[in-house]
Protein backbone atom coordinates (compact mmCIF):
# COMPACT_ATOMS: atom_id res chain seq x y z
CA UNK A 1 0.00 0.00 0.00
CA UNK A 2 1.41 3.38 -1.05
CA UNK A 3 1.15 5.23 2.30
CA UNK A 4 1.47 8.78 0.88
CA UNK A 5 0.12 8.25 -2.90
CA UNK A 6 -2.66 10.72 -4.03
CA UNK A 7 -5.17 9.59 -6.73
CA UNK A 8 -7.77 10.34 -8.93
CA UNK A 9 -10.94 8.81 -9.29
CA UNK A 10 -10.75 7.98 -13.09
CA UNK A 11 -8.21 7.16 -15.83
CA UNK A 12 -8.86 10.65 -16.88
CA UNK A 13 -6.62 13.46 -16.01
CA UNK A 14 -7.58 16.53 -16.68
CA UNK A 15 -8.73 19.18 -14.36
CA UNK A 16 -12.12 17.58 -12.93
CA UNK A 17 -9.44 14.62 -11.32
CA UNK A 18 -6.65 17.25 -10.36
CA UNK A 19 -9.49 19.10 -8.20
CA UNK A 20 -10.72 15.59 -6.54
CA UNK A 21 -7.36 13.56 -5.57
CA UNK A 22 -7.25 12.44 -2.01
CA UNK A 23 -4.32 11.13 0.07
CA UNK A 24 -4.95 7.76 0.66
CA UNK A 25 -3.52 7.13 3.14
CA UNK A 26 -5.56 10.26 5.27
CA UNK A 27 -8.79 8.35 3.55
CA UNK A 28 -7.22 4.57 5.29
CA UNK A 29 -7.00 6.41 8.65
CA UNK A 30 -10.67 7.91 8.15
CA UNK A 31 -11.23 4.43 7.32
CA UNK A 32 -9.82 3.10 10.81
CA UNK A 33 -11.61 6.05 12.66
CA UNK A 34 -15.39 4.83 11.06
CA UNK A 35 -14.84 1.12 11.68
CA UNK A 36 -13.91 2.07 15.29
CA UNK A 37 -16.69 4.53 15.78
CA UNK A 38 -19.02 1.61 14.82
CA UNK A 39 -18.20 -0.91 17.04
CA UNK A 40 -20.08 -1.43 20.25
CA UNK A 41 -16.57 -0.98 21.97
CA UNK A 42 -12.71 -0.97 22.13
CA UNK A 43 -11.04 -3.74 19.77
CA UNK A 44 -8.27 -5.55 19.14
CA UNK A 45 -5.75 -4.41 16.64
CA UNK A 46 -6.57 -7.47 14.83
CA UNK A 47 -9.95 -7.26 14.26
CA UNK A 48 -9.64 -3.42 12.87
CA UNK A 49 -7.48 -4.76 10.77
CA UNK A 50 -9.63 -7.30 9.23
CA UNK A 51 -12.46 -4.42 9.09
CA UNK A 52 -10.30 -2.19 6.93
CA UNK A 53 -8.90 -5.03 4.96
CA UNK A 54 -4.77 -4.59 6.15
CA UNK A 55 -2.21 -6.46 7.26
CA UNK A 56 -1.58 -5.66 11.08
CA UNK A 57 1.89 -4.66 10.50
CA UNK A 58 0.18 -1.85 8.10
CA UNK A 59 -2.22 -0.92 10.65
CA UNK A 60 -0.02 -0.38 13.40
CA UNK A 61 1.61 2.73 12.39
CA UNK A 62 -1.62 4.70 11.69
CA UNK A 63 -2.89 3.51 14.72
CA UNK A 64 0.51 5.60 16.40
CA UNK A 65 0.13 8.67 14.63
CA UNK A 66 -3.68 8.60 15.57
CA UNK A 67 -2.76 8.33 19.22
CA UNK A 68 -0.24 11.00 18.95
CA UNK A 69 -3.14 13.08 17.55
CA UNK A 70 -5.58 11.72 20.32
CA UNK A 71 -8.26 10.15 17.87
CA UNK A 72 -7.53 7.08 19.32
CA UNK A 73 -6.53 5.70 22.74
CA UNK A 74 -5.57 1.92 24.05
CA UNK A 75 -6.68 0.73 26.90
CA UNK A 76 -4.96 -1.08 30.09
CA UNK A 77 -5.72 -4.22 28.15
CA UNK A 78 -4.08 -3.24 24.88
CA UNK A 79 -7.61 -2.80 23.16
CA UNK A 80 -8.03 0.68 20.66
CA UNK A 81 -10.83 2.54 20.79
CA UNK A 82 -11.88 6.70 19.95
CA UNK A 83 -9.76 9.14 21.55
CA UNK A 84 -11.09 12.11 23.16
CA UNK A 85 -9.95 14.30 20.11
CA UNK A 86 -12.72 12.48 18.36
CA UNK A 87 -14.99 13.00 20.81
CA UNK A 88 -14.53 16.96 20.71
CA UNK A 89 -14.82 16.87 16.70
CA UNK A 90 -17.84 14.85 17.08
CA UNK A 91 -19.36 17.17 19.72
CA UNK A 92 -18.24 20.51 17.50
CA UNK A 93 -20.52 18.78 14.53
CA UNK A 94 -23.16 17.76 16.52
CA UNK A 95 -23.66 21.69 17.99
CA UNK A 96 -23.09 23.05 14.33
CA UNK A 97 -26.17 20.61 13.44
CA UNK A 98 -29.73 22.10 13.22
CA UNK A 99 -32.53 19.75 13.35
CA UNK A 100 -35.09 22.78 11.77
CA UNK A 101 -32.49 23.85 8.72
CA UNK A 102 -31.85 19.77 8.46
CA UNK A 103 -35.54 18.95 7.92
CA UNK A 104 -36.43 21.76 5.37
CA UNK A 105 -33.43 21.01 3.08
CA UNK A 106 -34.83 16.86 2.72
CA UNK A 107 -38.52 17.72 3.37
CA UNK A 108 -39.34 17.92 -0.09
CA UNK A 109 -38.13 14.10 -0.81
CA UNK A 110 -40.26 13.41 2.10
CA UNK A 111 -43.11 14.71 0.02
CA UNK A 112 -42.50 13.46 -3.27
CA UNK A 113 -41.94 9.91 -1.84
CA UNK A 114 -45.19 9.76 -0.40
CA UNK A 115 -47.30 12.54 -2.36
CA UNK A 116 -49.16 13.79 0.73
CA UNK A 117 -48.69 17.30 2.81
CA UNK A 118 -46.07 17.20 5.25
CA UNK A 119 -45.57 19.57 8.04
CA UNK A 120 -42.79 20.62 10.67
CA UNK A 121 -43.44 21.59 14.34
CA UNK A 122 -41.95 22.23 16.96
CA UNK A 123 -42.88 23.58 20.81
CA UNK A 124 -43.51 26.97 21.59
CA UNK A 125 -44.27 29.65 23.91
CA UNK A 126 -48.19 28.37 23.03
CA UNK A 127 -47.78 24.80 22.63
CA UNK A 128 -47.06 22.76 19.47
CA UNK A 129 -46.39 25.11 16.59
CA UNK A 130 -46.34 24.33 12.43
CA UNK A 131 -42.86 26.16 11.31
CA UNK A 132 -43.00 24.90 8.16
CA UNK A 133 -45.50 23.12 5.31
CA UNK A 134 -44.65 21.46 2.33
CA UNK A 135 -48.17 20.57 0.05
CA UNK A 136 -48.26 18.53 -2.85
CA UNK A 137 -51.40 17.87 -5.30
CA UNK A 138 -52.99 16.56 -3.04
CA UNK A 139 -55.06 19.07 -1.71
CA UNK A 140 -57.10 18.75 1.89
CA UNK A 141 -59.46 21.20 3.29
CA UNK A 142 -57.66 21.61 6.69
CA UNK A 143 -56.34 24.73 8.00
CA UNK A 144 -52.48 23.30 8.43
CA UNK A 145 -50.20 26.51 7.64
CA UNK A 146 -46.73 27.58 9.01
CA UNK A 147 -47.69 29.89 12.47
CA UNK A 148 -50.80 27.12 13.03
CA UNK A 149 -50.43 24.79 15.59
CA UNK A 150 -52.16 21.52 16.72
CA UNK A 151 -54.25 20.76 19.64
CA UNK A 152 -52.27 17.95 22.67
CA UNK A 153 -55.72 15.98 23.23
CA UNK A 154 -57.03 15.71 19.32
CA UNK A 155 -54.05 15.48 17.06
CA UNK A 156 -51.32 12.80 16.42
CA UNK A 157 -48.78 15.39 16.30
CA UNK A 158 -49.89 17.04 19.52
CA UNK A 159 -49.78 13.78 21.61
CA UNK A 160 -46.48 12.96 20.13
CA UNK A 161 -45.40 16.15 22.15
CA UNK A 162 -47.01 14.86 25.15
CA UNK A 163 -45.10 11.97 24.66
CA UNK A 164 -41.66 12.63 24.72
CA UNK A 165 -41.96 16.47 26.14
CA UNK A 166 -41.41 16.77 29.93
CA UNK A 167 -44.81 16.43 31.57
CA UNK A 168 -43.98 20.07 33.54
CA UNK A 169 -44.05 21.66 29.98
CA UNK A 170 -47.39 19.95 28.49
CA UNK A 171 -49.42 19.71 31.96
CA UNK A 172 -50.62 23.20 32.24
CA UNK A 173 -51.02 24.09 28.23
CA UNK A 174 -53.84 20.45 28.30
CA UNK A 175 -55.40 22.02 31.20
CA UNK A 176 -56.13 24.99 29.15
CA UNK A 177 -56.99 22.97 25.81
CA UNK A 178 -60.09 20.88 27.98
CA UNK A 179 -60.60 23.58 29.84
CA UNK A 180 -61.54 25.59 26.02
CA UNK A 181 -63.05 22.38 24.42
CA UNK A 182 -65.26 21.99 27.29
CA UNK A 183 -66.62 25.70 26.89
CA UNK A 184 -67.27 25.27 23.06
CA UNK A 185 -67.95 21.72 22.18
CA UNK A 186 -71.17 20.91 24.07
CA UNK A 187 -71.22 17.17 24.28
CA UNK A 188 -67.36 17.26 25.24
CA UNK A 189 -65.93 14.19 27.31
CA UNK A 190 -62.28 13.75 27.73
CA UNK A 191 -61.47 10.17 29.04
CA UNK A 192 -57.85 10.63 30.86
CA UNK A 193 -57.08 7.12 31.37
CA UNK A 194 -57.69 6.25 28.15
CA UNK A 195 -55.76 9.35 26.68
CA UNK A 196 -52.68 8.54 28.83
CA UNK A 197 -52.97 4.63 27.94
CA UNK A 198 -52.33 6.36 24.35
CA UNK A 199 -49.41 8.45 25.07
CA UNK A 200 -47.80 5.40 26.91
CA UNK A 201 -48.20 3.14 23.92
CA UNK A 202 -46.88 6.40 21.52
CA UNK A 203 -43.63 6.58 23.53
CA UNK A 204 -43.16 2.92 22.60
CA UNK A 205 -44.24 2.31 19.18
CA UNK A 206 -42.64 6.27 18.45
CA UNK A 207 -45.07 6.89 16.24
CA UNK A 208 -48.57 8.40 16.29
CA UNK A 209 -51.72 8.34 13.51
CA UNK A 210 -54.93 9.57 13.59
CA UNK A 211 -58.03 8.52 11.08
CA UNK A 212 -60.18 11.02 10.37
CA UNK A 213 -59.70 13.36 13.42
CA UNK A 214 -59.76 16.03 14.44
CA UNK A 215 -61.40 16.71 10.23
CA UNK A 216 -63.75 13.79 9.26
CA UNK A 217 -61.73 12.85 5.63
CA UNK A 218 -57.84 13.65 7.01
CA UNK A 219 -55.80 11.57 8.56
CA UNK A 220 -52.09 11.74 9.33
CA UNK A 221 -49.33 9.90 10.39
CA UNK A 222 -46.22 11.85 12.82
CA UNK A 223 -43.08 11.38 14.21
CA UNK A 224 -40.61 12.46 16.47
CA UNK A 225 -36.71 13.78 15.67
CA UNK A 226 -34.19 13.98 18.36
CA UNK A 227 -30.55 15.16 18.77
CA UNK A 228 -27.56 13.64 20.33
CA UNK A 229 -28.85 14.59 23.71
CA UNK A 230 -32.29 12.54 23.19
CA UNK A 231 -34.49 15.53 23.21
CA UNK A 232 -37.39 15.68 20.77
CA UNK A 233 -37.04 18.69 18.79
CA UNK A 234 -39.53 18.19 16.28
CA UNK A 235 -42.24 16.56 15.06
CA UNK A 236 -42.73 15.44 11.12
CA UNK A 237 -46.33 14.66 10.40
CA UNK A 238 -47.47 13.62 6.91
CA UNK A 239 -51.50 14.36 5.87
CA UNK A 240 -53.49 13.62 3.49
CA UNK A 241 -56.88 12.47 2.36
CA UNK A 242 -58.29 9.40 4.39
CA UNK A 243 -58.50 7.34 1.37
CA UNK A 244 -54.71 7.99 0.16
CA UNK A 245 -53.16 7.30 3.30
CA UNK A 246 -52.58 3.70 4.50
CA UNK A 247 -52.15 4.06 8.17
CA UNK A 248 -51.25 0.30 8.84
CA UNK A 249 -47.85 -0.37 10.78
CA UNK A 250 -46.67 -1.31 6.90
CA UNK A 251 -48.22 1.23 5.28
CA UNK A 252 -46.09 3.90 3.21
CA UNK A 253 -46.64 6.83 4.45
CA UNK A 254 -46.16 5.32 7.94
CA UNK A 255 -42.74 3.71 6.99
CA UNK A 256 -41.76 6.53 5.08
CA UNK A 257 -42.48 9.11 7.75
CA UNK A 258 -40.84 6.56 10.23
CA UNK A 259 -37.75 6.15 8.07
CA UNK A 260 -37.69 9.83 7.19
CA UNK A 261 -37.87 10.56 11.40
CA UNK A 262 -35.14 8.07 12.56
CA UNK A 263 -32.90 9.27 9.53
CA UNK A 264 -32.55 12.36 10.34
CA UNK A 265 -32.33 11.57 14.19
CA UNK A 266 -29.04 9.21 13.45
CA UNK A 267 -27.93 12.18 11.21
CA UNK A 268 -28.07 14.88 14.27
CA UNK A 269 -26.17 12.31 16.52
CA UNK A 270 -28.91 10.39 18.27
CA UNK A 271 -28.47 6.84 19.30
CA UNK A 272 -31.50 4.90 20.73
CA UNK A 273 -30.25 3.04 24.52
Amino acid sequence: MAEDRVHGDGAEGGKRAKAQRGIRSLETAGAILRVMAEANGPMKLRDIAEAVDVAPAQLHPYLVSLRGMQMVEQTDTGLYGLGPFALQLGMSRLRAQDAYHEAIVRISALAEETGLMVALSVWGLHGVTIVHVRETIARIHANVRAGGGFGLTNTATGRLFVAFLPETMTAPLIRQELAERASTESRFSFDETAYRADIARIRRERYETTLDLPIPGVSAVTAPVFDFTGEMKLAITVIGPTQQIDLGPEGAAVRATLDFARKLSTDLGYHPA
